[in-house]
């Protein structure tokens, strides 16, 4: 059996930032088009599932880089990765969530690798089967038209969707009193900043941070780091507009086009004291991750959570003489299931100031809510049902 639902597929990789759009609702299958809404068959949950009714859905920037990643032919597909909505059904093998539940979903894991027994989740041997591929583990999709399948799955969700299917091990069930509106880009922009810097770098009081790239990641990271009472948090961008967000997080800001030298390292250093005692940067692009590395204080970390550069490059004898480090980090380094409600209690008791960085959208409007994230007149869009 399945059911019918309405959501916003994409027929190709999006039309890249700077490219001329023709119509938005154009149906030519083919790559560099934007979301389109279609009606497709949703199966009905099987035994390990959990069926939601989203209310809302954050957009993130992975939603559009890992789509223009894929080639043509593994489309089209249901993205969306930080639901939040009302549990409509549950498999028989579900325990501990009902119908009626409000939960926000996040990436999934097997919970049953070496890496999940170990509390990394984000490193889930079988991470890219769950998240990426776009089919349940034994290679059916959710989705369907017409007889045939359609790619989704995606984080083990697929949230652009008025109805997406997850699991227990990717669906955290929240307060019910909780915006769902807000609470939604907790699944992986907030969970991915503010995890970082909770869990990844774990700062020592005393401690100074450089954040490189200010949107919602950035931002999460900012306010995590003020959370924990570090004084001296640098946030670095180039857009104003961001960096007076940062600024009423409490940061330092530095907008590195404004300044004679390359991209703000003395600036950071002054700042610091010295050099930060570690990094988080979002941006992915090589020459700031370089210089956010040459900031760093002798045994400073940087860390990477930024999708899209396929390599950087670093001063090797900085890196060597000063004992620096440079680490990756998926998903704040986070278990959903406990980070997730975490931080909707700091946000709940104030800690985490970021409700300001949302701008809603109705949900037809996804095509909108990307030209205006990716222009950055807005830092987190999120859709609503």
């Amino acid at each position: 059996m399945s059911r019918s639902s309405r959501m916003c597929s994409a027929a190709g990789p999006p039309t890249p930032r700077g490219s001329a759009c023709e119509d938005p609702c154009r149906r030519r299958r083919g790559t560099g088009e934007p979301f389109r809404i279609a009606e497709l068959d949703l199966d009905e949950p099987r035994a390990d599932e959990i069926l939601v009714r989203i209310k809302a859905v954050g957009l993130c920037h992975t939603d559009l880089t890992v789509a223009s990643m894929l080639p043509a032919e593994m489309f089209p597909r249901v993205f969306g990765h930080e639901g939040a909505g009302v549990v409509e059904a549950v498999g028989s093998d579900i325990t501990g969530v009902k119908a009626g539940d409000h939960v926000v979903m996040s990436f999934r894991s097997c919970r049953d690798c070496g890496h999940c027994s170990d509390g990394d989740f984000g490193y889930c041997e079988n991470a890219m089967v769950l998240n990426n591929m776009g089919y349940r583990a034994d290679g059916s999709t959710t989705y369907s038209r017409d007889g045939q399948p359609v790619a989704g799955s995606f984080f083990g969700q697929s949230s652009f969707s008025e109805l997406a299917i997850g699991y227990a091990d990717n669906v955290v069930v929240v307060d019910p009193s909780t915006d769902l509106t807000l609470a939604a880009p907790f699944g992986c922009g907030f969970l991915t900043g503010a995890g970082a810097v909770l869990n990844t770098i774990d700062p020592e009081p005393g401690s100074s941070l450089l954040v490189s790239g200010v949107g919602a990641v950035g931002l999460a990271a900012v306010a995590a780091a003020r959370a924990l009472g570090l004084e001296t948090v640098v946030a670095v961008d180039t857009q104003d507009s961001r960096l007076e967000q940062a600024a009423a997080l409490g940061a330092h800001v530095i907008n590195p086009t404004t300044l004679p030298e390359v991209g703000g390292v003395e600036k950071i250093r002054e700042l610091t004291g010295g050099g930060a005692t570690a990094a988080v940067d979002t941006t992915a692009v090589p020459q700031v991750i370089k210089q956010g590395v040459q900031a760093l204080a002798a045994r400073g970390r940087m860390v990477v959570v930024g999708l899209g550069a396929s390599e950087f490059p670093v001063d090797s004898i900085d890196l060597l003489y000063n004992g620096k480090s440079v680490q990756g980090c998926i998903e704040g380094d986070a278990d959903p299931q406990t980070l997730i409600p975490r931080l909707l209690e700091m946000r709940a008791a104030g800690d985490l100031p970021l409700d300001e960085l949302v701008t809603t959208y109705p949900f037809e409007d996804i095509n909108r809510a990307v030209e205006e994230v990716t222009a950055g007149t807005v830092v987190k869009p999120v859709l609503v049902f």
